[in-house]
């Protein structure tokens, strides 16, 4: 994309070149006035056939010639190079990033996932459910297709290298999801994106179990592994079927249908800051109940104390039926 911004930024030069020439040489050989001497130059170099203001002398038929020849030659130049462009795409291709480009420079807090295979979809989906800005960041050119039919802001570019993640919009970006199938260059990822935005929260996703160590030194903050999440819940199924098929009944999202929902408590009214869970009363307003509680430190306390107070930077995790999470919404 930079070599073709090069190269029409090098057509465009050397019109303007040949341009100012020609008005430069008519003002000088034939004493024209500035606005006499450009449409002689404009009539010769699109060769329209209009005759000349007056008749020639040797030395003006020879810069003439000179011009015409010099303008045949960069506009042949230009055509070949547009025509390439359009028949290869690229063209296209650069006008839709620099459009991308401008739309990412939009956006503020969103999430980038690097990655379209099976587990970057699948965060894709559950973000799509939750309204979530994202930006898609892809290598493969017939997945870019895939994404773009789908309407889904991309970037088609390595994930590794610093340029595709700073085109994503990594400096503003809140989280970052890497689902690459390589261990490796999920770790480059998890590297760079550090590097960039160390405020960034980095999920990345590993195969190996050697993997899950590098990449939480590297600077990932959650490591998913999802073979093991798989095998993991298989045989919970087989050891506490109950307790699991109840848990696989409780959904996040939705509008209508979630069962769990995060508070943060700086979202709260300000009455309730500094106060305790029990004066929330979530319980008698809403019939939601609180199950977790986050302290500004990340640490969780499951099944809180009715007496834990609600500082700022916290969160609450509340369980309740559908149609009590939608009362709680609507009440906070």
């Amino acid at each position: 994309m930079i070599i073709i911004a090069s190269k029409i930024k090098k057509i465009a030069l050397l019109v303007v070149s040949i341009i100012a020439t020609g008005t430069i040489g008519y003002m000088g050989l034939s004493n024209y006035n500035f606005v006499d001497a450009l449409y002689m130059t404009v009539i010769t170099v699109t060769t329209v056939g209009f005759g000349e203001l007056r008749p020639f002398s040797p030395e003006e038929k020879i810069f003439t010639i000179f011009l015409i020849l010099t303008s045949i030659t960069i506009f042949g130049y230009a055509i070949s190079a547009f025509s390439e462009y359009l028949v290869s795409g690229k063209l296209f291709e650069h006008f839709k990033l620099r459009k991308v480009k401008k739309q990412i420079g939009h956006l503020k807090g969103h999430t980038i996932v690097c990655g379209f295979g099976r587990n970057g979809k699948q965060a894709i989906l559950k973000l799509v459910n939750y309204n979530v800005k994202f930006v898609v960041v892809e290598k493969d050119k017939e997945m870019i297709e895939v994404i773009d039919a789908e309407g889904f802001l991309n970037i088609q570019g390595d994930a590794t290298l610093d340029e595709t993640l700073l085109n994503a919009g990594i400096i503003e970006a809140d989280n970052l999801i890497t689902a690459l199938p390589s261990d490796a260059d999920n770790l480059f990822v998890v590297l760079t994106a550090s590097q960039l935005n160390p405020n960034c929260r980095i999920i990345s996703r590993a195969s190996n179990e050697s993997s899950y160590s590098k990449l939480k030194i590297a600077g990932a903050d959650n490591v998913i592994m999802p073979d093991k999440l798989g095998g993991n819940h298989m045989a919970a199924l087989v050891t506490t079927p109950d307790v699991i098929e109840f848990v696989d009944r409780l959904t996040i999202e939705g509008e209508t249908t979630a069962n769990l929902e995060e508070i943060a408590v700086d979202g709260l009214p300000k009455k309730y800051l500094n106060k305790t869970i029990l004066d929330l009363d979530l319980r008698r307003q809403t019939g939601c109940t609180v199950i977790g509680y986050r302290n500004p430190k990340k640490e969780y306390i499951i099944n809180p104390e009715a007496d834990i107070k609600l500082i700022e930077g916290s969160h609450l995790i509340v369980l309740g039926r559908p149609e009590q999470i939608i009362m709680l919404r609507e009440l906070f």
